[in-house]
């Protein structure tokens, strides 16, 4: 299924079941991330992609709509700052990328290309998870 034709329907209604609403304790992160699973995927901003994937909240939708941007602008400053989008998708599980053999290989190309001056600017440590990226196997499935 082409996850992609669907950016006019939410999480709650592609990833069920629909989330309850989250309890008066939740802190913030959980009330937005709650909320970002009505919003329909077509309108998800850099951000709010930024905040699910970290999440790691339906990934299976919401992995694609983060490479896209990334093969566009891959040091995107998504909220915090240059490049962290790029390591959310990263730090996505490996399971994650498995449905998404294709996008994993053009996101590496992508990764492969940076100038050191770009990796340079991204927080201690970014460069290792960068290359561990790079050099995961692909999966055997």
């Amino acid at each position: 299924m082409d996850r992609l034709l669907h950016l006019d329907r939410t999480l709650d209604e592609l990833d069920p079941p629909a989330w309850a609403p989250p309890g008066s304790d939740a802190t913030r992160l959980v009330r937005r991330v709650h909320e970002l699973r009505r919003v329909a995927l077509g309108e998800l901003g850099p951000a709010d992609l930024r905040t699910l994937v970290s999440q790691q909240v339906a990934l299976s939708y919401v992995l694609p709509l983060a490479v896209r941007l990334l093969l566009d602008e891959p040091m995107l400053d998504a909220y915090f700052y240059e490049g962290d989008l790029l390591l959310a998708a990263v730090n996505a599980p490996a399971s994650a990328w498995d449905m998404f053999p294709d996008l994993r290989t053009r996101l590496r190309t992508v990764i492969t290309a940076l100038p050191d001056t770009a990796v340079a600017v991204l927080p201690r440590g970014a460069a290792e998870e960068l290359t561990r990226f790079v050099a995961q196997p692909e999966s055997l499935h």
